[in-house]
Protein backbone atom coordinates (compact mmCIF):
# COMPACT_ATOMS: atom_id res chain seq x y z
CA UNK A 1 0.00 0.00 0.00
CA UNK A 2 0.71 3.50 -0.82
CA UNK A 3 -0.40 7.23 0.20
CA UNK A 4 -0.81 10.18 -1.64
CA UNK A 5 2.49 11.47 -0.19
CA UNK A 6 4.17 9.32 -2.68
CA UNK A 7 2.58 10.38 -5.72
CA UNK A 8 4.53 11.33 -8.51
CA UNK A 9 4.81 11.42 -12.09
CA UNK A 10 5.11 8.42 -13.69
CA UNK A 11 3.78 6.56 -10.03
CA UNK A 12 1.58 3.59 -10.98
CA UNK A 13 -1.29 2.26 -8.92
CA UNK A 14 -4.03 0.10 -8.59
CA UNK A 15 -8.32 1.58 -8.94
CA UNK A 16 -11.20 0.12 -9.35
CA UNK A 17 -9.44 -2.86 -11.23
CA UNK A 18 -7.46 -0.94 -13.64
CA UNK A 19 -3.75 0.00 -13.34
CA UNK A 20 -3.39 3.76 -13.85
CA UNK A 21 -0.03 6.11 -14.04
CA UNK A 22 -0.09 9.55 -12.66
CA UNK A 23 0.77 12.19 -15.65
CA UNK A 24 0.67 14.95 -13.46
CA UNK A 25 -0.17 15.81 -10.32
CA UNK A 26 -0.81 19.08 -7.52
CA UNK A 27 -0.64 19.27 -4.05
CA UNK A 28 -3.66 21.97 -2.98
CA UNK A 29 -3.57 23.14 0.52
CA UNK A 30 -7.09 24.10 1.44
CA UNK A 31 -7.62 26.98 3.94
CA UNK A 32 -9.89 25.17 6.96
CA UNK A 33 -9.73 21.77 5.36
CA UNK A 34 -6.99 19.10 4.61
CA UNK A 35 -4.29 19.20 1.94
CA UNK A 36 -5.74 17.64 -1.58
CA UNK A 37 -3.76 16.35 -4.74
CA UNK A 38 -5.59 17.15 -7.93
CA UNK A 39 -4.38 14.44 -10.32
CA UNK A 40 -4.42 13.89 -14.44
CA UNK A 41 -4.01 9.83 -14.98
CA UNK A 42 -4.07 7.78 -17.64
CA UNK A 43 -5.23 4.15 -17.58
CA UNK A 44 -2.42 1.95 -18.57
CA UNK A 45 -4.38 -0.33 -20.72
CA UNK A 46 -7.03 1.73 -22.61
CA UNK A 47 -4.95 4.91 -22.47
CA UNK A 48 -7.78 6.74 -21.51
CA UNK A 49 -7.00 9.96 -19.42
CA UNK A 50 -8.98 11.32 -16.69
CA UNK A 51 -8.58 13.68 -14.26
CA UNK A 52 -9.07 12.60 -9.90
CA UNK A 53 -8.96 14.64 -7.01
CA UNK A 54 -7.55 12.42 -4.17
CA UNK A 55 -7.46 13.55 0.02
CA UNK A 56 -4.35 14.08 1.55
CA UNK A 57 -3.12 10.78 3.23
CA UNK A 58 -5.30 8.39 1.07
CA UNK A 59 -4.32 4.81 -0.06
CA UNK A 60 -3.75 3.31 -2.66
CA UNK A 61 -2.38 -0.36 -4.11
CA UNK A 62 0.57 0.85 -5.83
CA UNK A 63 1.74 -1.74 -9.27
CA UNK A 64 4.82 -2.72 -9.99
CA UNK A 65 4.82 -1.82 -13.99
CA UNK A 66 7.94 -3.97 -15.76
CA UNK A 67 9.05 -2.48 -18.52
CA UNK A 68 10.84 -5.07 -21.46
CA UNK A 69 12.47 -4.21 -24.79
CA UNK A 70 10.70 -6.45 -27.02
CA UNK A 71 11.07 -6.80 -31.04
CA UNK A 72 7.69 -8.13 -33.03
CA UNK A 73 7.74 -10.59 -35.16
CA UNK A 74 4.85 -12.09 -37.00
CA UNK A 75 0.74 -11.96 -36.74
CA UNK A 76 -0.50 -15.13 -35.17
CA UNK A 77 -4.43 -14.88 -36.45
CA UNK A 78 -6.08 -12.32 -33.62
CA UNK A 79 -2.61 -11.94 -31.98
CA UNK A 80 0.86 -10.71 -32.02
CA UNK A 81 3.94 -12.29 -31.35
CA UNK A 82 6.91 -10.65 -29.72
CA UNK A 83 10.28 -11.72 -28.34
CA UNK A 84 12.81 -10.69 -25.49
CA UNK A 85 15.98 -10.20 -27.44
CA UNK A 86 17.61 -11.05 -24.14
CA UNK A 87 16.06 -13.82 -23.23
CA UNK A 88 14.75 -14.96 -26.56
CA UNK A 89 11.19 -15.60 -24.62
CA UNK A 90 8.03 -15.15 -26.84
CA UNK A 91 4.97 -13.57 -25.69
CA UNK A 92 1.37 -13.58 -27.80
CA UNK A 93 -0.15 -9.87 -27.08
CA UNK A 94 -3.98 -9.83 -28.42
CA UNK A 95 -4.87 -7.56 -31.09
CA UNK A 96 -7.09 -5.60 -28.41
CA UNK A 97 -4.37 -4.27 -26.92
CA UNK A 98 -1.66 -3.70 -29.25
CA UNK A 99 -4.75 -1.20 -30.89
CA UNK A 100 -3.52 1.66 -33.16
CA UNK A 101 -0.06 0.76 -32.21
CA UNK A 102 -0.82 -1.61 -34.93
CA UNK A 103 -0.71 0.84 -38.06
CA UNK A 104 3.28 1.84 -36.66
CA UNK A 105 5.01 -1.24 -36.36
CA UNK A 106 6.14 -4.04 -38.89
CA UNK A 107 8.18 -7.24 -38.76
CA UNK A 108 11.70 -6.66 -36.81
CA UNK A 109 10.49 -3.08 -34.88
CA UNK A 110 11.82 -3.20 -30.93
CA UNK A 111 8.81 -1.83 -28.76
CA UNK A 112 8.81 -1.43 -25.09
CA UNK A 113 5.73 -3.88 -23.61
CA UNK A 114 4.74 -3.19 -20.39
CA UNK A 115 3.85 -5.89 -17.98
CA UNK A 116 2.08 -6.43 -15.00
CA UNK A 117 2.58 -9.50 -12.71
CA UNK A 118 4.43 -10.81 -16.09
CA UNK A 119 0.95 -10.04 -18.24
CA UNK A 120 0.87 -7.65 -21.09
CA UNK A 121 -1.02 -4.58 -20.02
CA UNK A 122 0.16 -1.77 -22.90
CA UNK A 123 2.49 -1.27 -25.77
CA UNK A 124 4.67 2.16 -25.93
CA UNK A 125 6.21 2.63 -28.92
CA UNK A 126 9.16 5.25 -30.18
CA UNK A 127 7.73 8.76 -30.50
CA UNK A 128 8.76 8.08 -34.26
CA UNK A 129 9.14 5.78 -36.69
CA UNK A 130 10.74 5.43 -40.60
CA UNK A 131 8.16 4.13 -43.13
CA UNK A 132 7.59 3.50 -46.95
CA UNK A 133 5.49 4.61 -48.92
CA UNK A 134 3.48 2.36 -50.80
CA UNK A 135 0.49 4.38 -52.35
CA UNK A 136 0.05 7.92 -53.49
CA UNK A 137 -0.26 10.39 -56.40
CA UNK A 138 2.66 11.03 -58.02
CA UNK A 139 4.80 13.74 -56.39
CA UNK A 140 4.59 17.40 -57.84
CA UNK A 141 8.18 18.51 -58.54
CA UNK A 142 9.05 22.07 -56.89
CA UNK A 143 5.94 22.20 -54.89
CA UNK A 144 7.69 22.74 -51.93
CA UNK A 145 4.68 24.92 -49.99
CA UNK A 146 3.40 23.41 -46.87
CA UNK A 147 -0.32 24.30 -47.49
CA UNK A 148 -1.21 21.13 -49.41
CA UNK A 149 -1.56 17.55 -48.50
CA UNK A 150 -2.18 14.57 -49.79
CA UNK A 151 -2.94 10.90 -49.00
CA UNK A 152 -0.34 8.44 -48.66
CA UNK A 153 -0.10 4.61 -47.86
CA UNK A 154 2.35 3.14 -45.91
CA UNK A 155 3.63 -0.38 -46.00
CA UNK A 156 2.07 -0.89 -42.41
CA UNK A 157 -1.39 -0.01 -44.37
CA UNK A 158 -1.66 3.30 -42.09
CA UNK A 159 -2.89 6.53 -44.46
CA UNK A 160 -1.12 9.32 -43.77
CA UNK A 161 -1.37 12.92 -44.81
CA UNK A 162 2.07 14.26 -46.64
CA UNK A 163 3.45 17.33 -48.84
CA UNK A 164 2.68 17.60 -52.25
CA UNK A 165 6.75 17.17 -53.66
CA UNK A 166 6.36 13.35 -51.68
CA UNK A 167 6.46 10.17 -54.16
CA UNK A 168 5.59 6.73 -53.74
CA UNK A 169 8.72 4.40 -52.58
CA UNK A 170 10.21 7.32 -50.10
CA UNK A 171 10.46 6.83 -46.87
CA UNK A 172 8.90 8.98 -44.06
CA UNK A 173 9.55 9.64 -40.40
CA UNK A 174 5.51 9.50 -39.05
CA UNK A 175 4.82 10.40 -35.23
CA UNK A 176 3.55 7.95 -33.42
CA UNK A 177 1.48 9.81 -31.11
CA UNK A 178 -0.28 12.39 -33.56
CA UNK A 179 -0.04 9.94 -36.93
CA UNK A 180 1.16 13.06 -38.60
CA UNK A 181 4.03 13.73 -41.16
CA UNK A 182 7.36 14.83 -39.56
CA UNK A 183 9.98 14.47 -42.54
CA UNK A 184 11.31 12.96 -45.69
CA UNK A 185 14.25 10.59 -44.63
CA UNK A 186 17.17 10.68 -46.46
CA UNK A 187 18.72 7.76 -47.26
Amino acid sequence: MASTADFRTGFTFEMDGNVWSIIDFQHVKMARGGAIYRTKIKNIKTGRVQEKTFRSGEKVQDVMVMRHKMQYLYRADENFVFMDNQSYEQIEVSANLVGDAEKYIKEGDVVDILQVHSDPVSIELPPSVELTITETDPGLKGDTASGGGKPATLETGAVVTVPLFISEGEMIRVDTRTGAYIERVKL
